[in-house]
């Protein structure tokens, strides 16, 4: 979900910094994206090195670009023992999936390769390529037992890039907690997690931008402003990640029913939970099903809020949320 988040108070840097209310700030690079940390400190402990080398075993089990990686093997049918990280984002990706009646399903996996937006080579497009692979796509046609997963067909593949980023950010603000740290925030590729206040004691500001085509500069088009404590964000969006051929914008949310790309109005999803893993699962299932139907579900999930950027049929932004989401959010004008 990549780059949809701009942190406000945060100025991007690639060295640490220490503030003089012992708040410390850093960032770097992980996932082909960046990361940035805000956390108060009483020891003035830069956990720089700690923090990379968490996200570098995250990758060694969830990248599917890595070609040693744990879930590449899982997809190559090279092994099929899980270990935590793919155990725990393969648990809640059932959950979303049975939630969602299928519209958030990592084993979409073939399909968004088909499409060019995975981690394979783009392939030609046609009717019967897409019906043939529909036929083993569905998360009901894969099961864990035993810290085993059993695939009811070899050519299943996974693709978890749509929850996994979320999860490392639990991951991380796991580790910041058990240091015993209660004011962060810690943000990757947009998505993030909060805990307590900022330096200036107040609760966290977080920008969403306007999802304007090709927008690659996160804050300079804002459509709003949330604040945010002991909470999680993630935002996803068809405005970044696309293509146009003949005429037609093909966008990377790949319905995992159909298995082409979403056509509907919603144009960007951002959703609060109290965990990353799960907001970034359910902004994903919501671009799937479109305004209406997202507004439905979100109003039956506890815990769960969510803003919504849609067009209307002028082509002007309109936006609707829930009720909590009205209290913490401010239009830009």
């Amino acid at each position: 979900m990549r780059n949809l988040i701009f942190i406000l108070f945060i100025i991007v840097i690639t060295s640490c910094t220490k503030s003089s209310s012992d708040y410390i700030s850093f960032s770097g690079f992980t996932q082909g994206t960046t990361y940035s940390i805000t956390y108060e400190s009483s020891d003035n402990i830069i956990f720089k090195d700690q923090v990379e080398t968490i996200l570098a075993n995250f990758d060694t089990s969830l990248s599917t670009y890595i070609q040693q990686s744990l879930i590449t093997k899982l997809n190559n049918n090279q092994l099929n023992k899980l270990d935590y990280y793919t155990q725990t984002v393969l648990s809640k990706s059932e959950e979303v999936y049975y939630k969602t009646n299928g519209a958030f399903d990592v084993t979409v996996a073939p399909l968004v390769n088909l499409w060019g937006f995975g981690f394979k080579k783009k392939e030609k497009v046609t009717n019967a390529k897409i019906d043939s692979i529909l036929e083993f796509v569905g998360f009901c046609n894969v099961c864990v037992k035993d810290s085993i997963l059993i695939k009811k067909d070899p050519r299943i593949t996974i693709d978890v890039n749509a929850i996994a980023q979320g999860y490392s950010v639990d991951i991380v603000a796991d580790f910041l907690e058990q240091q015993g740290i209660i004011n962060y925030l810690v943000e990757i590729g947009g998505e993030l997690k909060t805990k307590g206040v900022n330096k200036k004691g107040k609760n966290w500001r977080i920008g969403i931008d306007k999802p304007i085509d090709n927008n690659n500069s996160p804050g300079e088009n804002l459509q709003a402003i949330i604040k945010l404590s002991n909470k999680s964000l993630a935002t996803s969006g068809n405005y970044r990640k696309f293509y146009e051929r003949n005429g037609i914008k093909y966008s990377h949310t790949i319905n995992p029913k159909t298995g082409y790309p979403v056509t509907h109005t919603l144009l960007s999803t951002t959703v609060i939970a109290n965990d990353c893993m799960t907001a970034d699962a359910y902004a994903t299932a919501f671009m799937v099903i479109g305004l209406e139907k997202a507004l439905k579900l979100v109003n039956t999930l506890p815990n769960i809020d969510a803003y919504f950027i849609f067009s209307d049929k002028n082509g002007n932004y309109q936006v609707k949320s829930t009720e909590l989401m009205k209290d913490l959010i401010s239009e830009v004008k």
